[in-house]
């Protein structure tokens, strides 16, 4: 905790917001509304169509690649046919751009045979094929393999296995692979098998690939492998047998910076236009397969909400802004850009509502450790029954575009999905677009669009901006704070909170 002045601070501030009671839509005159526009969302199969088009014609769009430039140029030119005002491509630039060329391996003890790999995103590649013994890390101790083992390194090939009881929680130890990751490279390391995961899960022979940091790149190669190949390999350790493989990883990066860019369009508010909600996902994604479920089901649902609010008929009283975000797979390096160039415009918003957790049906809404904004916003959800259950919790999401705003003090509500295919789908070969389910894209885009008209519209703003110190505390308080430092996402000064 902070201060206790600041916590009496914080509570007078949170009972002053809760002074008039939330209303349900059928109370505030906004039920006729949502009424249009759920009609309109339902009726309307082109969310599928355009991410069948983004899908099939477009493809995997890595951030940076001409993939990428080719989708923001799509989602332009769907925006301007919806009918949104102010579009716009807001550039941004990423420090490096990176191109996968080709990864290989091969057992060599003490069997012989090939193995399934592909590489992580924004590595480095080996000199030629390499062949060298496998030795195991523990990730699940790393801060003592670092400092014990890193000396044994030079000339192996790296595995993770995890064994024992993680000293950390899954953030943490994603965010500090890093750091294990520029140790083993500064060892002389050969490369490194199994991203972050000691023991995938995966399964049915499907490799993983992702970004290894927030906007970092790392020399050394790092190829995920398939659960299969991988535990074979592992079991041999355990078995003291001596592993042998050969690698070849070859991708290319460029020696300096690339463009890209957040692609906006809006919907103008009828009575406060200065006043912002924002709705999106994020138009990159991966290049093994489409990109179809990450996040293209997140894009295509945001331009099927913008296009059922103005087929409606309805204006929002705020401005709803559709933004569709590059860079979420580097580090959410989009949606900070946003935040950072709209930084004078934050007091002004009031909301990031953000899909991006797979192909399932939403079944929360993560306000963004907006507790205060609960008993409001049940009121909605009690409104909406008609799409299945959908719960209200106060969680943060630093895995999706809500996490910026979420630092800015906004609600960065991220819609949290049931989605149990992904586990297979996630960054892998089968991200394809006949994975989507017609029907619940369909019923995710009227709910977000519900949820985007009924936050834009209700007589009373939903939210401002937190102070930074209330922001703070509560990260402090859900124990984030230690994974935002390691991720360097942290951008908060001491203990007094404030923004630096």
């Amino acid at each position: 905790m902070l201060l206790p002045a600041l916590g009496l601070v914080l509570a007078c501030i949170a009972g002053s917001a809760q002074s008039v009671p939330p209303q349900a839509p059928e109370e505030d005159g906004m039920l006729p509304a949502l009424t249009a526009i759920a009609g309109h969302g339902m009726m309307n199969e082109r969310p599928f169509q355009n991410l069948e088009e983004l899908s099939d014609s477009i493809g995997g769009r890595v951030t940076g690649s001409a993939q990428a430039s080719k989708a923001i140029d799509w989602a332009l030119a769907k925006m301007r046919a919806i009918g949104l005002e102010n579009v716009h491509a807001e550039s941004w630039q990423l420090k490096r751009g990176w191109t996968r060329i080709s990864a290989d391996a091969e057992l060599l003890a003490p069997i012989q045979r090939h193995l399934t790999v592909d590489s992580m995103g924004w590595v480095g590649s080996t000199d030629g094929t390499v062949e060298a013994d496998v030795v195991a890390v523990n990730l699940n101790r790393l801060d003592d393999e670092i400092k014990d083992n890193a000396s044994q390194w030079k000339g192996k090939i790296l595995v993770g296995v995890e064994k024992g009881t993680p000293n950390n929680d899954r953030f943490i130890r994603w965010a500090s692979f890093g750091r294990f990751l520029k140790t083993a490279s500064a060892a002389h390391a050969l490369g490194v098998i199994g991203g972050q995961s000691g023991s995938p899960s995966l399964g049915m022979h499907l490799t993983h690939t992702g970004t290894l940091g927030f906007d970092v790149y790392r020399d050394i190669p790092v190829v995920s492998m398939t659960a299969e190949d991988q535990s074979q390999i592992v079991r041999f350790l355990d078995q003291h047998k001596t592993v042998r493989l050969k690698l070849n990883v070859q991708n290319r990066v460029t020696d300096g910076p690339v463009e890209s860019a957040n692609v906006i369009g809006e919907i103008r508010g009828s009575r406060y236009p200065e006043q912002v909600v924002v709705v999106g996902g994020h138009l990159d994604s991966w290049d093994l397969a489409q990109g179809a479920i990450d996040d293209g089901v997140g894009v295509a649902a945001a331009l099927g909400a913008a296009e059922a609010i103005i087929a409606s008929g309805y204006k929002p009283t705020r401005t709803i802004r559709l933004v569709l975000f590059t860079g979420e797979e580097q580090g959410l390096l989009g949606s900070q850009a946003y935040t950072k160039t709209h930084k004078d415009e934050i007091a002004n918003h009031v909301a990031a509502v953000i899909l991006d957790d797979g192909e399932g049906q939403v079944v929360r809404m993560d306000l963004g450790g907006h507790d205060d904004l609960i008993p409001a916003v049940e009121k909605f959800t009690e409104s909406a029954k008609a799409f299945g259950k959908l719960g209200v919790a106060d969680e943060s999401d630093f895995g999706a575009d809500s996490g910026p705003f979420i630092l800015a003090g906004l609600p960065g509500i991220s819609l949290s999905q049931d989605s149990p295919e992904s586990r297979y789908t996630h960054h892998s070969v089968v991200d394809t677009f006949d994975h989507v389910k017609p029907d619940l894209l369909i019923r995710n885009t009227t709910l977000i669009a519900l949820i985007s008209y009924w936050i834009a519209s209700r007589p009373m703003r939903l939210a401002t901006p937190w102070p930074p110190e209330r922001t703070a505390a509560m990260l402090i308080e859900k124990k984030l704070d230690p994974f935002l430092k390691e991720a360097g996402l942290w951008t908060f000064d001491g203990s007094s909170g404030k923004n630096r």
